[in-house]
């Protein structure tokens, strides 16, 4: 004998309803409880109050200024001697310095001559008497000697002049400007050169070192030094 139940009272007939409903109603318990604010009592002395009915006064502040300069002082007008007339000034009678027809003229002999004194070295140019070449003495005129001497100069650098062979391997030429010292006994000293290389300054000074003496040169009769100066140049062929 089968059983027969009311369609009406069968339960899992809105199963799924009911589930929506109840985890609607859990989901907002949840938000709520969470939301949910609450507060503790408090004094209203622990705060701090400010009343509208106050009134605020500003402070200045302090600042510094500095005083303006006192007022310069007047100093009083000088006092004024009046000198009575009794008394005798006596006055001073400036002698005038100017020369005039009263003027005395010391006489020419009794004028000493005082001559600058003698320089040590003077340059070749502009000595009195130039340094004399052996082989120039014959020379008259100051012109005369000058030039006999730079004649004479050019030849014993012609006959003494000899090319250093590691000079011409290596193919050293240029121009050694040599300066040296005629000494007040006539010897040559203070040789100085400057070249290209210094093989060929080393050969300038031995040509300069095989110079004769000389006469020296003479300023107003007192022997002097003179220095001279004069190029010799290295050119291969």
């Amino acid at each position: 004998m089968e059983l027969k139940k009311n369609p009406k009272l069968e339960l899992k007939k809105n199963s799924t309803l009911y589930f929506l409903i109840g985890l609607t109603a859990i989901l907002l318990f949840a938000y709520v409880a969470i939301e949910w604010k609450t507060y503790y009592s408090t004094f209203d002395d622990d705060f701090a109050r400010l009343s509208p009915d106050e009134e605020l006064i500003e402070v200045a502040p302090i600042t510094f200024q500095t005083p303006p300069p006192p007022p310069p002082k007047i100093q009083a007008p000088p006092v004024i001697e009046i000198v009575p007339d009794d008394e005798e000034v006596i006055e001073t009678v400036i002698e005038s310095d100017e020369i005039d027809q009263n003027t005395e003229i010391m006489d020419v002999e009794d004028v000493e001559f005082v001559a600058p004194p003698i320089e040590d070295e003077v340059i070749f140019i502009k000595v009195e008497n130039p340094p004399i070449f052996p082989g120039c003495e014959n020379e008259k005129t100051k012109e005369g000697k000058r030039s006999c001497f730079q004649e004479m100069m050019q030849k014993h650098i012609r006959k003494n002049f000899r090319y250093p062979e590691i000079a011409q391997e290596m193919g050293l030429q240029g121009r050694v400007s040599i300066m040296f010292t005629i000494q007040k006994d006539g010897s040559i000293d203070n040789v100085r050169m400057r070249g290209p290389h210094e093989t060929l300054e080393k050969e300038a000074a031995r040509i300069i070192s095989k110079l004769p003496k000389m006469t020296p040169g003479k300023q107003r009769g007192t022997p002097v030094k003179v220095p001279f100066s004069i190029p010799i140049t290295f050119k291969l062929q």
